[in-house]
């Protein structure tokens, strides 16, 4: 599988120039809107571009859930406001790419929540979502986060939370909820954040993608 030769050359050094990669952006059937947000991940990986000395070609891809393409991507990315479905192939297909070294990140655009959650129950039926303590390296990576995930959008006004699926020890979902990391990394024109929130969301954002090379 490339992507696990990629991770296991990436892991002793982080600030590899000489290989670019590629952030990937998971299409889901059900009829939820899986490609909102299309600036995020070009602002994300010119971010940790600059400040993590990584090598992200910031034109995105863009993979099904069920495509053998999906092991090309140590680092795929997941959002939307609404429904999701995997068919029993895509959700095998989803299990066996995190099993073998891969790392999805959803980021719930609000709306997702009541579907992403038996979807992926789908996909791990033995696991559940855990909520991550504050003291987890996810928040702590070059940029720290005392108080878990920063709150960039209001939503239904609850505190932002992180969930993590694990596979024998080893976090391979990480689910950003009542956040909208997605919706901080995107151009500041298209929701006119403060920049204080874009640049909290972007740190954020550069810390799951630097844990993910180094767990």
């Amino acid at each position: 599988m490339r992507f696990l030769v990629l991770l296991l050359f990436l892991a002793p050094n982080f600030n590899q120039e000489s290989i670019p990669l590629k952030m990937a952006l998971l299409k889901y059937s059900g009829g939820g809107d899986w490609y909102a947000n299309p600036t995020s991940l070009p602002n994300l990986a010119k971010f940790c571009n600059e400040n993590l000395g990584t090598n992200f070609d910031p034109d995105f891809a863009t993979v099904e859930a069920g495509s053998a393409e999906l092991f090309n991507y140590p680092f795929v990315h997941m959002t939307g406001h609404g429904n999701v479905v995997f068919s029993d192939a895509e959700a095998s297909n989803l299990r066996n790419y995190l099993i073998g070294g891969g790392f999805l990140h959803i980021d719930d655009n609000y709306g997702m929540d009541p579907f992403v959650r038996p979807a992926m129950k789908k996909v791990f039926p033995e696991l559940e979502f855990i909520e991550l303590p504050f003291s987890h390296p996810i928040y702590r990576q070059k940029f720290e986060f005392k108080n878990g995930l920063p709150k960039i959008h209001k939503h239904d006004d609850k505190p932002a939370q992180g969930f993590g699926l694990f596979w024998e020890g080893r976090l391979i979902c990480f689910y950003s909820f009542e956040s909208d990391l997605g919706d901080g990394w995107e151009d500041r024109s298209v929701h006119n954040d403060p920049e204080e929130k874009r640049q909290q969301a972007l740190k954020m954002g550069a810390n799951i993608v630097q844990f993910v090379f180094q767990q």
